[in-house]
């Protein structure tokens, strides 16, 4: 019996389906457990080694344990790992952040992705004096209560698009459209418009396993949330600092009144951030009467580890180079599945991307549920056989990083063709 599957089994009596969080359960028959990464690699407690193209789902663009990153932290090991006090470091990143994201703008640091958008929620609603926020089918927002509501990502992949215990009225609470269908948006407005405190969206959805927007449609949201004196909210936890060092704000030219950042920031550590207009952050207690506190807030260490990762990504320009990586992925893969006359559908933005197993393009959720799950699935598998580990969940993203470097990245390309190859066959 494999130490994995051993462990595994040992999980299931201490975890609800033995994992913490689900897309973990989807490898099948039983996730294996990894005992440590390097630069583009996991190596599991069987001896195993992989590709990452998962890297904590978005957050490890310089690969694991990158050293410049590693050493900043020891450094701050070494000096102590929590203050609940401010230190200087936290003012550096905010400088780093606000300088690409938002210019004059203030930031608060919290401790996911999930609390960054629950705030900036919350500053919506309290900005505002407004109940409704709109959302969009498939964008995922995290795991709690006003956003669980036609949610991507896992809850996808499970059949559980709500979750149990989320009462009807905060349920009512939360309007939801359909992404780049704007004729869901003006229906919504013309209903609720004066009592809307914000909608919230992925620019680019990384939680349906990569969804573009239609051209003209975040300008769109853009004009009829400044008609309705609404708040448009950028979740850029995804696409923060994958896209562009401004965000998918400076990709499109579009700018958000809010905008929630997550992943890359912490350089694998956790970590959340809100950065807005002074007058809108100004509400947040202590300054305002916007509720937010938490002893891990700015914790020194992902402060550090996000500070030296957005500073290796300025020096080094990297993000240009991943972007030509997902577009030799993008290439091999659509010129083998042509080869072979597999039906295959690429999207792709900038280094965000992922195959779906579709006659036609996808631009909607609802065409990304009708793409071929399982055998999307068996793609995984047949990677998993050639040593590259992606995603299980076709609602998910493909990820490279700084360390997927030529050699790396030949043997994922000979391995996507060889996969795409055996499906065919």
């Amino acid at each position: 019996m494999s130490r994995s599957k051993t462990l595994f089994e040992k999980a299931l009596k201490l975890f609800p389906g033995g994992v913490n969080s689900p897309v973990r359960a989807a490898f099948k028959p039983y996730p294996f457990f990894i005992e440590r990464g390097e630069g583009a690699y996991v190596y599991t407690v069987d001896g195993q080694r992989y590709i990452d193209l998962i890297l904590g789902y978005g957050p490890l663009v310089l690969g694991h344990r990158h050293p410049y990153v590693y050493k900043k932290v020891l450094e701050q090991i070494e000096r102590g790992w929590l203050y609940a006090a401010p230190y200087e470091a936290e003012l550096e990143l905010a400088e780093k952040i606000l300088g690409h994201v938002y210019p004059n703008g203030m930031v608060r640091f919290v401790n996911s992705g999930s609390e960054a958008t629950s705030l900036a929620i919350r500053i919506a609603r309290g900005y505002t004096g407004r109940k409704y926020i709109v959302k969009f089918e498939g964008c995922y927002h995290g795991a709690y209560d006003y956003v669980l509501v036609s949610a991507g990502s896992a809850a996808e992949h499970f059949g559980v698009p709500t979750s149990l215990g989320i009462p009807d009225e905060i349920s009512r609470l939360t309007l939801v459209a359909r992404y780049n269908h704007r004729e869901d948006v003006e229906k919504i407005f013309s209903e609720y418009g004066d009592d809307i405190a914000a909608v919230i969206v992925e620019p680019v959805i990384g939680n349906m396993g990569v969804i573009p927007p239609k051209k003209g449609f975040l300008e769109y949201l853009r004009r009829v949330t400044s008609e309705y004196d609404s708040l448009l909210i950028f979740d850029e936890v995804i696409t923060g600092f994958r896209l562009s060092l401004g965000g998918a704000q400076e990709y499109y030219g579009i700018k958000a009144d809010l905008v929630t950042l997550g992943k890359i920031i912490g350089g694998g550590f956790p970590i959340g951030a809100v950065a807005g207009a002074k007058e809108i952050m100004e509400n947040i207690t202590p300054k305002g009467k916007i509720f937010n506190a938490g002893t891990f807030n700015s914790h020194p260490i992902s402060i550090v580890a996000g500070l030296a990762t957005i500073e290796y990504i300025e020096e080094n320009k990297i993000l240009e180079t991943l972007a030509t990586s997902a577009e030799e992925i993008e290439k091999v893969s659509k010129e083998v599945s042509e080869e072979i006359d597999l039906n295959i559908w690429v999207n792709r933005v900038e280094s965000l991307i992922q195959i779906f197993f579709s006659e036609g393009p996808i631009w909607t959720v609802e065409e990304a549920k009708k793409s071929d799950k399982e055998m999307y699935f068996n793609f995984h598998r047949e990677l998993l056989n050639r040593g590259v580990m992606v995603t299980p969940s076709q609602f998910e993203a493909l990820f490279l990083s700084s360390e997927h470097k030529e050699e790396i990245l030949d043997t994922v390309l000979q391995s996507i063709s060889e996969s795409i190859k055996a499906l065919g066959g």
